[in-house]
């Protein structure tokens, strides 16, 4: 695996547990959610992160690539609660900066080791 495979998958990770951290921070301690309870929260908030967990540990190009397109709601989640004023502001910022870095993350990941992965491989048919 190459060094710019590498960071592209430590970058994807460190988004991925920095969102998650922040969302299971945010709706159990920081600002909990005053008219929902907080278990329906975590389930539609910070359940479908956990789909990916096994294939981001495993490395798996296939896992990264559709986990980019799981990051994009929590984007518009960060920038919706910037636009808001809903909660800190440093944390709406922390929220689009993860998401950003896990979906960046995760792209270039997919796109460099599925290079590395056919060109061990050889020529398909």
């Amino acid at each position: 695996m190459g060094t710019a495979t590498k960071t592209c998958r430590a970058l994807a990770l460190a988004g991925y547990l920095l969102l998650l951290a922040l969302l299971l921070g945010r709706y159990t301690w920081i600002a909990p959610p005053a008219r929902a309870p907080m278990a329906a929260a975590l389930l539609v908030i910070v359940a479908p992160l956990l789909l990916p967990l096994r294939g981001l540990l495993r490395g798996r190009a296939y896992t990264h690539a559709w986990t980019s397109f799981l990051a994009l709601p929590y984007f518009v989640l960060g920038v919706d609660a910037l636009a808001a004023g809903a909660g800190p502001a440093w944390l709406a910022w922390a929220t689009v900066t993860a998401s950003l870095g896990l979906f960046a993350g995760a792209v270039g990941y997919a796109r460099l080791r599925g290079r590395e992965l056919r060109a061990a491989t050889g020529p398909g048919p």
